[in-house]
């Protein structure tokens, strides 16, 4: 029985891995040999990358997401037309970057700073107790993945599971607010009366 079998969207279900909250969706995922672990000055180039990737998707879902908007404010229909106007533009952006930077087949995923845990496709699966890159592209309109590096602990005809090599202390903390952001989003959806109820 495999980890997505009972995947929910539904916010019914706190989405845990690796006894921690995870955060899970389908997203363009990546795996990247490596013939032995990566050294120290590798994993901090990837830090820093992923450092900056985190936060520009932080403020991406808190802009998109328009968090408590003033309703009466003088100004709340202008902020609202230029709201929509950066909306588009993001998703103009997105769409070049996707057509000059191929990104992999989208594959729902589970993942935190501890490890993660994503279908099989139809890319060469990598063998148990191998050493890599799982690269995660988190947003249309950012054109770097999140880079983490790890062991391959399990492999089954439809999931690979890998353990993290310690991504760094800001990198685990920008992650673990990604998948609590993520929660609380479905948390709240879920506790929304449905239309026509």
């Amino acid at each position: 029985m495999g980890a997505f079998q009972h995947m929910t969207y539904d916010g019914s279900d706190t989405i845990i891995l690796y006894e921690e909250l995870a955060y899970q969706d389908v997203l363009p995922v990546a795996w990247r040999p490596l013939p032995a672990e990566p050294d120290a000055d590798v994993l901090a180039s990837f830090a820093h990358t992923n450092i900056r990737v985190l936060q520009a998707c932080a403020a991406l879902e808190e802009h998109s997401t328009g968090e408590k908007k003033e309703e009466n404010s003088p100004h709340s229909a202008d902020l609202v037309r230029i709201d929509l106007k950066i909306n588009l533009l993001l998703d103009l952006v997105g769409k070049i970057l996707a057509a000059n930077h191929p990104r992999p087949a989208p594959m729902p995923i589970r993942f935190n700073a501890v490890g993660a845990t994503w279908r099989a496709g139809k890319t060469p699966v990598p063998q148990s107790g191998s050493q890599g890159v799982l690269e995660v592209y988190l947003h249309d309109a950012i054109a770097e993945p999140v880079r983490l590096a790890g062991l391959v602990t399990k492999v089954t005809r439809d999931e690979i599971n890998v353990r993290f090599h310690p991504p760094g202390e800001a990198t685990a903390d920008l992650i673990e607010k990604l998948a609590f952001r993520r929660h609380r989003r479905s948390v709240a959806g879920a506790r929304q009366p449905r239309r026509g109820q």
